[in-house]
């Protein structure tokens, strides 16, 4: 595992180069990003050309992260912390990144950028050594630090903290990564992705040691992939510009309950999918898309017909804000949806009712059931006039509680992002919706 002190320390450039020189070196590696964020495990998957996983104790306890590493397959695994090592839920350490070491028992690696600080990165290093019984710290990186000071820094921070400094990746600006207010840009956003990403590669292979890193890894079980059943049902998936905020393992979830994902692109398609049983609609930037997806009314008309008509629909966030009557743009310019949902998005400048959250349903309905307790995350700048009522949802950490979304017998929208890989056998109620709409040929056809 990659970590660090706080964000900002250059995690993500780390765990992009480290990806990068492994796949020249001829190593199957594989990626997984801890904690909720749908951002970074773009990068790492443009970096590999296969998924990258989320490992998020909150939404998935410790035996749905330990079966999301185990599938992972590969020779190597990679994990990229979030925030801090030790930041978690509510000013805890749970769900933090130290928290997935200690569950997988994964070597972690502190990623630090110096600065203007000497002898004091060290003190902090030892502190996050003795914080917790076992910290799992098995060495250090620096970032954005020149060779000479490198050079300078390696024998103090070795001999304080009896930790290897196993390289350092010089300043660069290919290690600079445009951001915006939901984090990074996509990696596909990058024009110069493939020139940076190898120049950050061979820049580490100079200066760091790789066959070091490479030994950390500690010996488990050959684990592949589990294979998927026969698809059953067929559940188109937006997947574009607009919307792409998907967690691999829920995709996974997916075919092994039997549904096949057929993507299609709300932006640029003339309709829905042919000889679907279910919608699934994830988050992304929808706002940045707005006039471009309200012109596109030919699909816009389509799934306002197919969820009036019943077709089993998940839409969170991003495509939430897409099944209400108008949408926002970054501009302040409102912009016809596909009106399944009453209401309208618009921008508020902030982040809303952010983090970790418990979401409780009163009734049954798509997904969950009467009394059921689910796991979930929430992480937007637009709000909507009417967010529905459906559900409750209590703030991981906080004591604070509202309500929120649409559910009903063929029905989940709200804001709340939901991972399949949970305690909850979510995908299999999607796919078995959508196998009995598609049996009674009540499927979009």
């Amino acid at each position: 595992m990659l970590s660090a002190l706080h964000s900002g320390a250059g995690k993500t450039a780390m765990t992009c180069a480290l990806l990068a020189a492994l796949r020249r070196r001829g190593v199957e590696v594989r990626a997984f990003k801890c904690g909720p964020d749908y951002i970074d495990p773009m990068f790492h998957t443009r970096v590999l050309g296969v998924p990258s996983r989320n490992l998020d104790l909150f939404l998935q306890g410790e035996a749905g992260v330990r079966a999301t590493l185990a599938r992972g397959g590969g020779a190597f695994a990679l994990l990229e912390g979030a925030m801090g090592f030790y930041d978690g839920v509510g000013g805890t350490d749970r769900a933090s990144a130290w928290a997935v070491a200690e569950a997988t028992g994964t070597p972690a690696v502190l990623v630090l950028r110096p600065e203007g600080a000497a002898l004091t990165l060290a003190a902090q290093v030892r502190g996050i050594q003795t914080f917790r019984p076992h910290s799992h710290l098995a060495g250090l990186l620096l970032n954005d630090c020149r060779p000479a000071l490198a050079d300078r820094l390696r024998p103090m921070l070795e001999g304080e903290t009896g930790l290897p400094v196993l390289g350092a990746l010089p300043p660069m600006g290919e290690a600079r990564f445009p951001s915006r207010h939901l984090g990074l840009w996509t990696a596909e956003e990058i024009g110069d992705w493939a020139a940076r990403c190898a120049a950050l590669a061979v820049a580490l292979e100079e200066h760091a040691d790789l066959d070091g890193l490479l030994a950390l890894a500690a010996e488990g079980p050959d684990a592949g992939p589990e294979g998927a059943p026969p698809p059953r049902c067929r559940i188109a998936v937006a997947r574009d510009e607009a919307f792409c905020f998907y967690y691999a393992d829920n995709l996974d979830a997916l075919r092994a309950a039997g549904a096949e994902p057929v993507f299609f692109s709300p932006l640029r398609d003339g309709g829905l999918p042919r000889g679907v049983g279910g919608l699934y609609l994830g988050g992304g930037y929808p706002e940045r898309y707005a006039r471009a997806l309200s012109d596109n009314r030919g699909m816009r008309e389509q799934i306002a017909r197919a969820v009036a008509g019943g077709l089993p629909t998940v839409a969170e966030c991003g495509g939430f804000l897409y099944l209400q009557q108008a949408l926002e743009d970054e501009g302040g310019r409102s912009w016809p949806m596909a009106g399944a949902l009453p209401g309208r998005g618009f921008a508020t400048g902030r982040l809303q009712r952010f983090g970790y959250l418990t979401l409780t349903a009163e009734g049954d309905s798509l997904l969950l059931r009467a009394g059921e307790r689910c796991p979930a995350h929430e992480f937007h700048y637009w709000d909507a006039t009417e967010n529905g009522d459906a559900l409750r949802a209590d703030k991981a950490g906080r004591g604070e509680s509202w309500r929120c979304g649409y559910a009903g017998p063929n029905l989940y929208a709200a804001f709340p992002h939901l991972h399949f890989g949970g305690p909850l056998p979510l995908a299999r109620r999607f796919a078995d919706a959508a196998r009995r709409t598609q049996r009674e040929g009540k499927g979009w056809s």
